[in-house]
């Protein structure tokens, strides 16, 4: 008799404090959500700031010299810190350009890298840019016949 009337008291909880329940659950929800998206967009963004692109590469200077013109379309300024060229990806040595390392390169604009390079007429040579911002431009590139 005793256990009947303990299921009997037993009531649930009410309808409206359920539905509040529900609410703060779901707004709870939406601002983890929410902090979580916009850490990744202000993350992706920072990684955007900075993308570098091959404008003209210039085989001259009989056989010694080549000019890299190298672009930011980016939002954000950065500086070319290091350089490499070699025959295959696997064989890049780095480079000292003509002017000194680093070089700027401001958002929206174009940068000349000068090396001294021994280049023979018609092989392909690869190159490797490096900015501060830790992005590198990769790229081959065949010399004039």
């Amino acid at each position: 008799m005793l256990t009947k009337n303990m299921l009997k008291s037993k009531k649930a909880i009410s309808p409206i404090l359920a539905t509040l329940l529900l609410i703060v659950i779901a707004v709870a929800a939406i601002v983890v959500t929410y902090a979580w998206i916009m850490t990744y967009l202000s993350s992706a963004g920072e990684q955007a700031g900075v993308m570098l692109y091959k404008v003209n590469v210039n085989f001259y200077g009989s056989d010694t010299k080549i000019d890299i013109d190298v672009g930011n379309r980016g939002t954000s300024n950065t500086e070319i810190i290091r350089v490499y060229a070699g025959t295959s990806l696997g064989n890049l040595t780095e480079q000292t350009p003509t002017q000194p390392l680093p070089i700027s390169l401001a958002s929206g604009s174009i940068a000349t890298v000068t090396m001294n390079y021994n280049w023979t007429a018609g092989a392909t040579y690869y190159f490797k840019i490096v900015s501060l911002a830790g992005q590198t431009l990769e790229f081959p590139e065949q010399a004039p016949t």
